[in-house]
């Protein structure tokens, strides 16, 4: 991700503009991601701040291409690369035996001109023969573990190298999210893998129902902390995942950076842009999209139900019951549920269905804690067979119907016990 100093931005009518490159605009981009992308690849052994002159030479072929992208380009290369960091404790006792027994020679020139002076290379020499090892290889462990002279290992980027351009069109959207204060998303589609995104980025969020879906409201320290940014960071890393989800947009209320410190005065809650973004913005996420389930039993349980289907389509209108994946979203303030998946009965009841996968006592009483929480929700667990003596603490809702499995969950169980509670 870049820093707020590689952040490329316009602003136009209170909205903020990252910088994207395009194939319309900027079409030669195409040859110099390639151009790059082959600097670094052929550039094993080189030190970073060689790779970062070759990069800076490469875009010189765009008049009009900014420093600050040049260094945007260096920072996402170096990402995706491993580097030689050295070893810093040895390579500084290195730098002072080397020092102290140079200082003893001075001075040390080129051409001796007085019995005082001391020939630069026969002293290199003789200190690199003290080290066991030749000038030219001394030399480059002296300063190996100062980051522009990090030597580059490896760089496994793919072939296609038009990912570069799509990583730096993203990481200039991350980097104008720095300065978010609030984001608000509006979503319709994958809800669940959204929240979960949010809850790794660690954002607190408040949820509430919309036409269609979801509005999911992120803020939390830097909204209520005095001149900060840093919850903006978790904003930003937000983003990778939420442009592999879809049915979503989101706008972002953003403090430039410099703005952060007038916040609280009249003046500055006026300085205050959007971000706006949607799931047909061009962003090209590297993260995969959300799967459709998160287990193989889940992936088993989704086939039968669809088998199921098929075989009986005219038998006892089995055709009617559908099976959802994560269609429904239950919010008590802070706390969300997400049940794996929700079963529409032929009447249009909607009943969730919960699989209990994991047997720590953590994971059970966490589970126990969310089903307390919505007690008055009507519930299908699906219990192991194995934990069914753990559960028999926990008292269920009257809301609650349990069924156990072994291996698989069958259609025809989940359909039998809510009939019979119907």
């Amino acid at each position: 991700m870049l820093t707020k100093e590689l952040a490329i931005a316009s602003y136009v009518d209170g909205q903020i503009l990252p910088d994207r490159l395009n194939r319309n605009e900027h079409a030669q981009y195409i040859d110099l991601a390639k151009q790059m992308c082959e600097a670094y690849r052929q550039g094993v052994g080189t030190t970073r701040k060689n790779l970062h002159g070759q990069i800076q030479r490469i875009l010189e072929a765009d008049a009009a291409c900014p420093i600050r992208r040049v260094g945007a380009f260096c920072k996402l290369l170096d990402d995706a690369s491993s580097f030689d960091a050295g070893k810093p404790k040895q390579t500084a006792e290195l730098r002072k035996r080397v020092f102290r027994q140079a200082a003893a020679l001075h001075p040390l020139v080129n051409n001796i001109e007085s019995i005082l002076d001391h020939s630069q290379t026969e002293v290199k020499e003789q200190i690199a023969a003290l080290e066991k090892t030749t000038w030219p290889q001394l030399e480059q462990q002296l300063f190996s573990d100062i980051i522009d002279h990090h030597r580059l290992i490896e760089f496994p980027y793919p072939s296609d190298t038009n990912e570069l351009l799509a990583r730096y069109n993203v990481a200039q959207t991350q980097a104008a999210l720095l300065g978010a204060r609030q984001m608000i998303i509006d979503a319709t589609g994958d809800w669940k893998a959204i929240l979960r995104y949010a809850k790794l980025a660690n954002l607190m969020h408040r949820i509430e129902s919309i036409s269609g879906g979801y509005r999911i409201t992120l803020d939390g320290p830097a909204s209520v902390l005095r001149g900060t940014h840093r919850y903006g960071v978790q904003m930003a890393k937000l983003l990778p995942g939420l442009l592999s989800c879809t049915g979503w947009s989101l706008v972002a209320t953003i403090v430039p950076k410099g703005f952060a410190k007038f916040i609280d005065t009249p003046w500055g809650r006026k300085q205050r842009w959007t971000l706006k973004l949607d799931d047909r913005c061009g962003l090209q996420s590297s993260v995969a999209p959300p799967e459709l389930a998160d287990s193989q039993l889940e992936s088993n349980l989704i086939e039968n139900w669809e088998l199921m289907r098929v075989l009986h389509a005219r038998e006892s209108g089995l055709e009617s019951w559908q099976l959802l994946r994560e269609g429904d979203i239950l919010v008590r303030g802070q706390r969300v549920f997400f049940p794996d998946f929700t079963v529409v009965c032929p009447s249009g009841t909607r009943i969730l269905l919960e699989i209990v996968g994991f047997w720590t006592p953590e994971y059970i009483r966490h589970k126990s804690e969310v089903l307390n929480t919505f007690a008055d929700t009507p519930l299908l667990l699906a219990i192991p067979q194995t934990l069914k003596a753990q559960w028999k603490k926990h008292a269920f809702s009257k809301n609650h119907q349990v069924i156990y499995y072994r291996q698989e969950i069958s259609p025809g169980e989940i359909i039998q016990a809510i009939e019979e509670n119907s």
